[in-house]
């Protein structure tokens, strides 16, 4: 591929959370910045992930962050809210990529040529560095919501239908950011009819 093509990895975090945003990123890496290190952020300890988000955003020749929230969730699928957020994230970047390659088996429709990759995250360094601020990123979203709404364990579980998470929407309710769609709130939403 020519030197000049500017290549976008692309990737989602937050699908399975019963709890906040979709958030995803989009990223085109410098070739001559490499950055050592990179990996699926799911492998990576929190303290590396977030000493690489600082790097990618120093060394990255773009990046780009892109939401869908969950009432989007809820109107569309987590699919389809997934595939919003990366055309959100691509569109967020400075510069317009001439093509784009995105973790997993779905393409989000965008103005430049598109490759799914499965375990793209692992295998395609730009990948790895979206799929590492988008976590970060999200992550960060879901302390803020701690803060907001306490009780819930959103700084520790991030959303995830943990015990502890699952016990607090049965003891406190369901918030604004639940995603009703998604059955364990649901069943609750029904309970409370």
């Amino acid at each position: 591929m020519n030197k000049d093509v500017l290549i976008a990895g692309v990737d989602e975090a937050g699908c399975a959370p019963l709890a906040g945003p979709v958030v995803a990123a989009a990223v085109i890496l410098d070739p001559n910045k490499p950055i050592a290190g990179l990996a699926d952020s799911k492998v990576l300890s929190q303290k590396k992930r977030e000493a690489l988000f600082a790097m990618i955003q120093r060394d990255a020749l773009a990046v780009g962050v892109g939401i869908a929230s969950p009432s989007e969730i809820d109107d569309i699928n987590i699919l389809q809210a997934a595939l919003l957020a990366m055309q959100r994230a691509v569109a967020a970047l400075q510069l317009a990529p001439s093509f784009a390659q995105v973790d997993g088996r779905n393409k989000p429709k965008l103005a430049c040529k598109v490759e799914a990759i499965i375990g793209g995250d692992a295998l395609i360094p730009a990948i790895s560095a979206a799929s590492i601020i988008a976590k970060v990123t999200r992550d960060a979203l879901m302390v803020e919501m701690d803060l907001k709404y306490p009780g819930y364990g959103f700084a520790q579980h991030k959303g995830y239908p943990t015990k502890m998470h699952v016990e607090a929407l049965k003891q406190l309710g369901v918030l604004d950011i639940h995603r009703r769609s998604f059955k364990p709130v649901q069943i609750l939403l029904k309970e409370l009819v």
